[in-house]
């Protein structure tokens, strides 16, 4: 095998792999490093695999309702194995998709732990076997991994991280929850529709606390109403293993509680991985356990680029994968665009789904704009009512001024379809009459974006 490459991707994820069909794409030798499945912790471990898990609990909660569908089902079985093999079959099929796409664009998947010996080398170990792969420039796209509670440790049976919440052998009779965002929403949904007793702890004062507040509220009281309890304002102090149970120890102000469960699932975000790839050999510049990198993913090397939650937040396999296409544009001089960072989208696959975009009403005010605000509820929606889903709403904040699109925030049961017409029309700079004034198929979920609008300047037709 030749081993020098014009360019090569140290991770295969959905930012290494994109920017290494790009870089090929555009003529480049290029190779991927990977030492586990190719398309990462989103592929396999993340994003798709939970998706599969999350359709299965809206199966369970759409037979559970069959009634108002006028359909009587007297007796159902959760086969939970099953739901487990067909999360992991999907990302099976899926990573073998991976590996044609490099085949099909002549990329080299070089398998086994990378590390770099100097700026133009990387090191690759799998077993004994020791291969140098030489480049003209490298991205590093080493991807994240779940952060712990100081002083835990997981254990994978007990006290889990994501990835074991995926593949656990049956439902636990109770789960202790710690972190309130995306992935501690989407879990706590997901095993309270297998009959697990859940209960949700949160530092900050609501659950998708980063999101906006009328969001935080509507996702709390339909997760109280579905038998999750949750604890915001509360600091989890110790963390203390039984042979049998696990006791939580927090603090909610003054007050102090312990709370008893067969296993705690922690999800308090991401930290990248940066350790023992040679950053430091290089003196690539890290800042909070984050690779520092420029607009187009440069580092302070030249010719070594990051992407994805290597490089710090936003930690989202879309983010991951546009930044790819950019660095590898900007290595060929294309003259490439940065990442819009206001026009990103963020979906919590839960249900009610959360799907958000740009700022919310109180960033918008902090920002210094006269804005206005338009609603628009799903239970006015004659499709959301039709198909048994009038939860939620749609909220989108507008500067007064120019009626620009400030930022969308929606929670429905399809709010993670609904958000990509918003990005659109932001990327587009499109103004509150594009969005009011363009038509919009009916009966649809989407002519509730057209509703929240009008509503915004206080025409709204169906409420």
């Amino acid at each position: 095998v030749n081993n020098s490459f014009d360019i090569t991707i140290l991770g295969g994820g959905p930012g290494g792999y994109v920017a290494a069909i790009r870089a090929s794409q555009l003529g480049l030798k290029t190779a991927i490093i990977d030492q586990d499945e190719l398309g990462g912790v989103c592929l396999n471990w993340g994003c798709i695999p939970t998706k599969s898990l999350l359709k299965s609990a809206e199966m369970i909660d759409s037979i559970k309702n069959a009634d108002q569908y006028g359909i009587k089902i007297s007796s159902y079985k959760i086969e939970y194995g099953k739901i487990i093999d067909r999360s992991r079959q999907i990302s099976e099929r899926l990573s073998k998709g991976i590996s044609f796409l490099m085949k099909k664009n002549n990329i080299t998947h070089i398998q086994g732990r990378g590390v770099f010996t100097s700026k133009d080398n990387i090191e690759v170990s799998k077993g004994k076997k020791v291969t140098n792969v030489k480049s003209k420039h490298f991205i590093v796209a080493t991807g994240g991994r779940p952060k712990n509670v100081p002083g835990v440790t997981f254990d994978g049976k007990q006290i889990i991280s994501s990835k074991e919440a995926m593949i656990l052998k049956k439902p636990p009779k109770d789960m202790v929850i710690i972190g309130g965002g995306a992935i501690g929403s989407e879990f706590a949904y997901f095993y309270n529709s297998c009959g697990t007793k859940i209960t949700m702890i949160e530092m900050m004062d609501r659950i998708l606390p980063m999101g906006d507040k009328d969001i935080s509220k509507e996702l709390r009281k339909q997760f109280i109403d579905s038998g999750i309890a949750i604890n915001t304002n509360t600091i989890v102090e110790k963390v203390e293993k039984l042979k049998t149970k696990v006791k939580v120890h927090v603090k909610n102000g003054s007050k102090k509680m312990i709370i008893e469960s067969s296993v705690v699932l922690v999800a308090i975000g991401i930290t990248g991985n940066i350790e023992d790839i040679g950053l430091g050999l290089l003196g690539i510049n890290i800042n909070n356990g984050s690779i520092t990198i420029d607009d187009y993913g440069q580092t302070n090397i030249s010719n070594i680029f990051a992407i994805g939650d290597v490089s710090g937040p936003p930690w989202l396999a879309h983010v991951a994968s546009a930044q790819g296409h950019v660095a590898v544009e900007k290595i060929v001089d294309h003259n490439t665009e940065p990442i819009d960072y206001n026009n990103i989208p963020s979906c919590t696959y839960c249900q009610p789904q959360v799907a958000s975009l740009g700022l919310t009403e109180i960033q918008a005010k902090e920002a210094g704009f006269n804005i206005k605000v338009g609603k628009f509820y799903f239970k006015s929606s004659g499709k959301a009512l039709s198909v048994g889903k009038p939860v939620g709403f749609v909220k989108i904040i507008f500067d007064s001024k120019y009626g620009e699109l400030l930022g969308c925030h929606i929670i429905g049961s399809q709010a993670t379809e609904l958000i990509q017409e918003l990005v659109i029309a932001k990327s587009l700079e499109a103004t509150w009459e594009n969005l009011a004034y363009t038509m919009h198929p009916h009966p649809t979920l989407s002519e509730s974006i057209m509703e929240a609008a009008l509503d915004a300047y206080g025409i709204g037709v169906h409420q």
